[in-house]
C-alpha cells in the first residue's frame, strides 16, 4: 500500500531537480535534448550525424549515459566534442541528479546544443525528467515497425521520433505506414523524421528541423 505514495516522492523529488537543471540550461542558453532509444537503435550515430551537420556557431555537447565503458563518450571526444560520461552502474535510466552533476563538469558557456544520451531502454527513461526541453525517441528499422505499439508511453513522451536505418527498410520488410500508425496513435503531435545516419538520407531535414527549435 506505501508503493505509490513512495513512487510520487521520487518523481516529485526527481521533478524539482530537474527544474533546477532547466533554468541552469536556460542561463546559459542552451536547448537540450533528451536522446531516448533501445540499445543498437542508433542513439551515438544520430548524435554524430547531427553535430557534422549543424550550421557553423552552433556548438554541440553531449551527456552520454551508459550502464558501464566509456565506448560512445570516446567516440564523441574524438570528434572534439565536449562530453561527459554517466556510469549509471546498473541503473536502467538517468536521472535529474546525475544530470545536474555532470553539467557542472561541462563547459556550459561553450555550448549551444546539449544532447542527453539516456541509457538503452525503451521502458522507464521517459519517467524521469532531466531538465531537457525535448525527448526525442530514436527507433532502428531492425527493432522491428511494432515499437509504438508495444511501448507506447516512450512514444507518447516524445517530441521527435527518429526512424534510423531507413537504409535497411526493404531487407527487414519494416512497415513505415504501420509503425506511424502506431506513433499517430499514442503521440499525434510528435514530428516523425525517416532517416539513415550510414548514408546521411533524411539528417539535413532533421538537422534543419531541430536547428529552428532552438529558435
Amino acid at each position: 500500500m506505501t508503493q505509490l505514495p513512495v513512487v510520487k516522492h521520487i518523481l516529485a523529488a526527481n521533478e524539482s531537480l530537474a527544474e533546477e537543471n532547466r533554468a541552469l540550461l536556460r542561463r546559459h542558453g542552451i536547448f537540450g535534448l533528451n536522446i531516448m532509444a533501445s540499445p543498437g537503435a542508433g542513439k551515438t550515430s544520430l548524435i554524430l550525424a547531427t553535430a557534422d551537420r549543424l550550421p557553423a556557431g552552433l556548438r554541440p555537447g553531449v551527456i552520454e549515459g551508459d550502464l558501464a565503458s566509456s565506448i560512445d563518450a570516446d567516440k564523441i571526444a574524438a570528434k572534439g566534442i565536449p562530453v561527459i560520461q554517466i556510469n549509471t552502474g546498473g541503473n536502467c535510466h538517468l536521472d535529474a541528479p546525475m544530470v545536474g552533476n555532470a553539467l557542472k563538469h561541462l563547459p556550459l558557456a561553450e555550448i549551444d546544443l546539449l544532447f542527453i544520451e539516456n541509457v538503452g531502454n525503451l521502458v522507464c527513461p521517459a519517467n524521469f525528467a532531466l531538465g531537457s526541453d525535448m525527448n526525442v525517441v530514436v527507433a532502428g528499422v531492425p527493432e522491428g515497425h511494432d515499437k509504438p505499439y508495444k511501448y507506447p508511453g516512450m512514444f507518447a513522451a516524445a517530441g521527435a521520433v527518429v526512424l534510423n536505418k531507413a537504409d535497411m527498410i526493404d531487407v527487414f520488410e519494416f512497415d513505415a505506414d504501420y509503425f506511424r500508425r502506431g506513433l499517430e496513435m499514442v503521440n499525434p503531435t510528435a514530428n516523425l523524421f525517416v532517416l539513415s545516419c550510414k548514408t546521411g538520407t533524411g539528417v539535413p531535414e532533421w538537422v534543419q528541423w531541430l536547428t529552428a527549435q532552438r529558435g
